[in-house]
């Protein structure tokens, strides 16, 4: 099977690309995040990508298209719901890539974390599969987070405190306050 694999980051592929490859499987990994704030942040985390890539010897494609003024306008109207453009935005981008670079299969990282809604996944990835006329590859990763964060560690991954956007940069550190 041909995989392509979308990556949001180094940590979440270090257990993800080991499940695939137990299964017999060497994915392409694909760098699409336009979520992903500041650039600075993008850049850090494409980096740590590019040296797991290295480590395990895996093909890397980057999207360099970094479209922060439509994320921003898209999302914001959303609210809490601006995961929902997020997941469908970098599913989509990686189906295309996946239907036009002739791989029969894609999947994505998001799978591995325990802070993402994975009946969304499962479901947008199956409809935009189809869509583009690959298959949604669906693993439940979320057992191997902890483990996928200590293989981060050890090989020195740059490992990041919130999901990518800049509104769950404040989430996670922007608390309120008490009066």
């Amino acid at each position: 099977m041909e995989l392509l694999l979308h990556a949001c980051c180094g940590p979440c592929a270090a257990y993800t690309t080991l499940v695939f490859a137990e299964e017999g499987i060497q994915p392409t990994l694909f760098y699409a995040n336009p979520n992903i704030h500041p650039y600075k942040e993008w850049e850090r985390r494409r980096d740590a990508l590019k040296t797991l890539a290295e480590i395990r010897n895996l093909p890397l494609l980057v999207d360099e298209d970094y479209a922060l003024e439509e994320f921003l306008m898209e999302t914001l109207p959303l609210g809490k719901d601006r995961c929902l453009y997020c997941y469908r935005t970098r599913l989509s981008k990686t189906a295309q890539c996946a239907r036009d670079g002739g791989f029969s299969a894609y999947s994505t990282t998001l799978l591995i974390s325990p802070y993402q809604r994975h009946d969304l996944l499962r479901e947008m990835g199956e409809e935009i599969g189809k869509q583009y006329g690959v298959e949604f590859l669906y693993r439940d990763l979320r057992p191997g987070f902890r483990q996928s964060q200590q293989m981060a560690r050890e090989m020195g991954l740059y490992r990041q405190g919130y999901c990518g956007c800049i509104l769950s940069e404040k989430e996670r550190y922007c608390k309120p306050k008490k009066t």
